[in-house]
């Protein structure tokens, strides 16, 4: 009966450990493919491929979760490219961001509010 307990009480320990350390260092949700590319969406290539996004069918939506940050959708060209985002997601949100710092200062260069 205790080792029983005590494998429960192990396994449960484990499983609250993975839970954490997913939820700080991020992970990422499917959802359903994109019919296109939203227009505020500042990049027309994929993260991970660097393809035309919509060059491989409808593009793929990620939804990257990370604790004490807004989720963020990012698109990929198909939905093979998911696990490289997977594997680097830190690397494939920088050239989100670095798009999206250029689209804001493109657009306050214009004249136009962020």
């Amino acid at each position: 009966m205790k080792r029983s307990l005590l494998a429960a009480l192990v396994a449960l320990t484990a499983l609250f450990a993975r839970a954490a350390e997913h939820s700080s260092h991020g992970s990422a949700a499917k959802e359903p493919v994109a019919d296109a590319v939203p227009a505020n969406y500042p990049l027309k290539t994929c993260v991970v491929s660097d393809e035309d996004l919509g060059s491989m069918g409808k593009p793929f939506a990620v939804i990257h979760k990370q604790a004490g940050k807004p989720d963020r959708t990012v698109l990929l060209c198909c939905s093979n490219c998911e696990e490289g985002f997977l594997k680097d997601p830190a690397k494939a949100l920088a050239k989100l961001d670095a798009a999206e710092q250029a689209a804001a200062a493109s657009h306050s260069a214009d004249g136009h509010k962020k």
